[in-house]
């Protein structure tokens, strides 16, 4: 029996909780852009304290937990993973300027996202060293050669729970002592996106047999309520049997002893309008799940929060618990989220920025802004990734030159028995729109930074290489062409290109072949790379060296340790030979070739394109509204004037037949030069 005064509390009894959650920061510690070298007030946990700070004096009795995907995202995360290195050269001491800034605002729990892994675990264990408060993990174990059954596991790496002893005030300002549980979660696929950092020395289990696990010993413990910090997003279609799901909120939810949730993972806001909910919290008719209720903010009668990317929303949890049967109890759940936009209304005596967290990190923020704007070269054209979702594009080609371009220059110094096959490269357009519509590249032309190439560039990934089939080549892009929706040629009404349910990481454009993707057709494939329809064959007219494309002739296919490892479900790509197998990360040898150029002219290919559709179709896609300066260099790209409930700008795209002239003029545009 919990109590702090010596009284036993009655059945009237009440305690109000408040749980405040911050979750995927990406390292954007301060509001800054350190792309465009700029302000940028909708992000920064320096702004989000502020939010913090006023949601507590509401309240008696708050929580502060954050869920991961803390240290790795921008410029600041980068430069403080090249400090962590040197300093550990010399052996000097070591807080992370995130967990600095956690210890100052007083967090009393986090948990690990995927992305703290990125940098190996002999970083992470120093990095949680230096918290102030636990980290909580329950689905990573030691690697000791044993099974992944409960009683095969081993040992947690990490703390699987806490139990914090919170002494809390109820209605009638009585102190309570309640016992307070906190569980954490990593999506299991680490496994396959830190193959490299991971292999052999962890192992991890699935999030919902964890749960089933641990929640109970944690009630017998003493528990009187347990919150799950779930670095996993939500999928509607994720059901309590499917094991090792990456998005398991949904089943997690159901999981008996759970009394609130913080999630995560998908950047996602939950609780939010009906509309702005994407398809994965709506069932095939396009109508909300019915365990879900935006009023409360619950799921399957759980409070439940999701509290966005890059320190932009707070998640508000409020609990009230009652004594009953001889513990407290949660006879009552709510949740919503705190944008900082509106943190001006909601508390007009609040700054909206945290002096002394702001003062906490100058130096490093002003160390990362000198590192940052470190010159590489210069760019003869901007480059920018408004359109890179619909037409072949010049800041995707640059990555992929560059990664070509280090795979020929290894396998030459290197790897004689590879010097035959011929070397494609894989990029993505990874600022296009994940986090809005403010998220895209746009880097002037001339003089260009180190903060460009990691615009380009943003994740931690690691060289790789595969050797593949053409056959297996078309499987990629048929992947790859999922990001469309399907198009009617003989519609006259509007018809969006881009399904939203995409991830934008996983658009592959494939350099050193041409193709055609043919939206009129279904996708070969759904997103979790399972069949969708067997016959169905997007990808036409591909072909290397202006031939058809041999399904048996081989290739060296140069990508990342994400995808290579399993990273955005492409068939049959787990399964192909790795002959490259570097810790080069991606975004240096870019940085490097830029610096190898010197110069570069920023122009795109064109090897791929749209198959022309017969008929006056009405095609539309979202991007930021400022793509309307560059839309005017595209004659089949015209902006509409007008915007989606989210703030994109409303294109429409041109997908009719060009003119002989015009298809030749596409196929016979400049490109980037490609060095060595």
């Amino acid at each position: 029996m919990h109590i702090g005064n010596g009284m036993i509390p009655d059945n009237n009894t009440t305690v109000n909780l408040r749980i405040l959650s911050t979750t995927d920061v990406h390292a954007c510690l301060m509001d800054y852009d350190y792309y465009r070298d700029q302000q940028d007030p909708s992000i920064g946990l320096v702004r989000t304290a502020a939010l913090i700070a006023s949601a507590r004096v509401e309240v008696p009795n708050t929580l502060l937990v954050d869920n991961g995907d803390l240290i790795q995202g921008t410029p600041l995360g980068t430069y403080a993973a090249k400090k962590y290195a040197a300093m550990k050269q010399g052996k000097g001491p070591y807080v992370h300027p995130a967990i600095r800034v956690m210890n100052a605002m007083g967090y009393d729990a986090a948990t690990l996202g995927n992305h703290e892994f990125n940098y190996g675990l002999d970083m992470l264990d120093d990095v949680i060293a230096g918290a102030d408060f636990p980290y909580v993990n329950a689905n990573v174990y030691f690697d000791e050669g044993l099974g992944y059954e409960p009683e095969e596991c081993g040992r947690n790496r990490y703390k699987p729970y806490v139990i914090l002893d919170k002494r809390c005030l109820d209605d009638a300002g009585q102190d309570h002592l309640i016992r307070i549980g906190l569980i954490g979660f990593a999506p299991p696929q680490i496994m396959d996106w830190d193959q490299a950092n991971l292999e052999g020395r962890v192992k991890v289990k699935d999030i919902l047999l964890s749960a089933l696990e641990w929640v109970p010993k944690m009630k017998e413990e003493g528990a009187d309520l347990v919150v799950a910090l779930a670095h996993t997003g939500f999928d509607g279609k994720v059901t309590l049997t499917d094991g090792n799901a990456e998005n398991a909120v949904y089943p997690l939810s159901l999981v008996p002893g759970i009394d609130a949730l913080t999630f995560s993972h998908t950047h996602h806001v939950f609780p939010a309008d009906r509309h702005l909910l994407d398809a994965s919290f709506k069932d095939e008719s396009g109508e909300l799940l019915p365990d879900i209720h935006l009023e409360k903010g619950t799921i399957h009668g759980i409070p439940a929060v999701q509290a966005g990317f890059g320190g932009g929303h707070l998640g508000v949890i409020d609990l009230s618990l009652q004594f009953r049967q001889g513990r407290w109890q949660v006879v009552q759940g709510t949740s919503m989220v705190r944008r900082l936009e509106k943190a001006e209304d909601a508390a007009r005596d609040t700054p909206l920025r945290d002096p002394g967290i702001a003062e906490l990190l100058r130096q490093d923020h002003e160390a990362t802004v000198a590192y940052a704007n470190e010159p590489i070269g210069t760019i003869h054209a901007p480059l920018h990734s408004y359109f890179s979702l619909v037409q072949d594009d010049a800041s995707v080609q640059l990555v992929n030159h560059a990664q070509t371009w280090y795979a020929r220059r290894m396998i030459a110094a290197s790897m004689p028995e590879l010097k035959q096959l011929p070397v494609l490269s894989v990029g993505s357009p990874f600022k296009a729109g994940r986090n809005g519509p403010k998220e895209y590249a746009d880097i002037p032309a001339g003089p260009i930074a180190i903060k460009s190439a990691t615009e380009l560039y943003l994740y931690d990934n690691t060289i790789k290489g595969v050797r593949i089939s053409g056959r297996a080549v078309k499987e990629w892009l048929e992947m790859t062409a999922g990001a469309y929706n399907r198009i009617d040629p003989l519609s006259l009404e509007e018809q969006p290109l881009l399904n939203p349910q995409f991830s934008v990481f996983n658009f592959d454009v494939i350099s050193g072949i041409t193709y055609e993707v043919d939206v009129t057709q279904p996708a070969k494939y759904k997103l979790d790379g399972s069949l969708n329809d067997p016959d169905a064959s997007r990808i036409v007219h591909l072909c290397f060296e202006g031939a058809p494309l041999d399904p048996d002739q081989e290739f060296i296919v140069i990508s990342s340790n994400y995808r290579v490892f399993g990273g955005g479900n492409f068939p049959g790509i787990r399964e192909m030979e790795l002959v490259i197998d570097s810790e080069d990360e991606c975004r240096q040898v870019l940085i490097d070739y830029i610096t190898a150029c010197g110069e570069i002219p920023a122009e795109a290919e064109l090897n791929w394109r749209f198959t022309p559709v017969d008929g006056p179709v009405n095609v539309t896609f979202t991007t930021s509204p400022d793509a309307v300066k560059y839309a005017g260099d595209y004659p089949h790209i015209r902006y509409t004037g007008r915007q989606n409930d989210q703030g994109f700008g409303i294109f429409s795209l041109d997908l009719g037949r060009k003119s002989p002239e015009r298809e030749a003029e596409t196929r016979n545009s400049g490109k980037i030069g490609l060095k060595g």
